[in-house]
Formats: C-alpha cells, sequence, structure tokens
C-alpha cells in the first residue's frame, strides 16, 4: 500500500536539535561590554569558522571578554575572541585566539568602517549564539564611558532594584492584612 510522503513518520524521533522558529542558544555574552561602553548600534554578524571551533562553541566554550572587531581591506574581522581547542580534536585543531572573519552586508562594514573612525567609538563583540543552526556574533557600535558614568550607571540600577523591593514589600504586606 502506497502512503504519501507528507504522512509518513519522519525519521530520529521529533527534536532535530536546530531551533526552526529562529531561537537562539547562547554561547558566551560579554557582559563587561555593556558596563565600560555606552551601546550606540547593534548589529547581527555570521562567523567563519572552521569544524573544531564550531564543536568546541556547541560544548558551550568561549569567551568575548577581550575581543573587539576591526575593519581591514572593506572586511569585519573578530579579534581576541577565545574559542578553546576542541578536547577531542587531532591535528586539525584551531588556535584559540585567531581572527575569524564576520559576515556582514556591504552597507553595514561601510556605515561602522566610517563610525568607529570617529574619535571615541570602537566595535565590540557582545554575544556569540548559534541561530538556526548557523554559528552568529551580536557585534555593537559603542562609545566608552568616563568612570563617573560607569558609577552613575550603577547607581541607578542600584535604586531601581531597592524601589522594586519596596513595592513589592508594600505588595505583600498589603495581602497580609
Amino acid at each position: 500500500m502506497y502512503v504519501p510522503k507528507e504522512s509518513q513518520p519522519k525519521q530520529g524521533g521529533g527534536a532535530s536539535g536546530k531551533a526552526k522558529d529562529g531561537k537562539r542558544k547562547i554561547v558566551a555574552q560579554n557582559k563587561k561590554a555593556r558596563h565600560d561602553y555606552a551601546i550606540i548600534d547593534t548589529y547581527e554578524a555570521g562567523l567563519v569558522l572552521t569544524g573544531t571551533e564550531v564543536k568546541s562553541l556547541r560544548q558551550g566554550r568561549a569567551s568575548l571578554v577581550d575581543g573587539f572587531v576591526q575593519i581591514d581591506g572593506n572586511e569585519a574581522w573578530l579579534h581576541n575572541a577565545h574559542i578553546p581547542e576542541y578536547s577531542q580534536g587531532s591535528w586539525t585543531n584551531h588556535s584559540a585566539r585567531r581572527k575569524r572573519k564576520l559576515l556582514l552586508h556591504r552597507e553595514e562594514i561601510d556605515k561602522l568602517a566610517s563610525k568607529s573612525e570617529e574619535t571615541g567609538h570602537t566595535i565590540v563583540p557582545l554575544v556569540l549564539y548559534f541561530k538556526d543552526g548557523r554559528a552568529k556574533a551580536e557585534i555593537a557600535l559603542a562609545r566608552g564611558k568616563k568612570e563617573y558614568d560607569k558609577r552613575q550607571t550603577l547607581r541607578e540600577k542600584q535604586d531601581r532594584r531597592e524601589s522594586d523591593r519596596a513595592m513589592a514589600a508594600a505588595k505583600r504586606k498589603q495581602r497580609g492584612e
């Protein structure tokens, strides 16, 4: 008896491991960048990686703390992002801190290049993640914060946290009476 292909059960179980609805599986975040820089604009860029780099990222091993992006010859490059060697790799393993090419549209590269040449602006990586099975990096055009800006940000964050606590306590007290 012939059964149409659409009604046949799929091989390999239910979940295929890939997020088809565009969900992000975050591998590494650069929280220090949001503290040290005022984020002006963000971009999503693809990464050109070797096989062992992808396997190492899938294990959740990476660090963006010292990373930065540089535009060289109309190409964007990610420098100093640490992706450790794959533990089961052989002689084909990658070097941990090599520069990696970022895949962006020409207009985005031109805009980033012109803005990053301005005084005080830089391009920093914020997040490494997988989207639809492909490695992506969220990069940001940023301006360095002064020390007093950092203190002000921390003070605002602390004040907001304290007000939230006070409101929650007032709600709990109101419900209890």
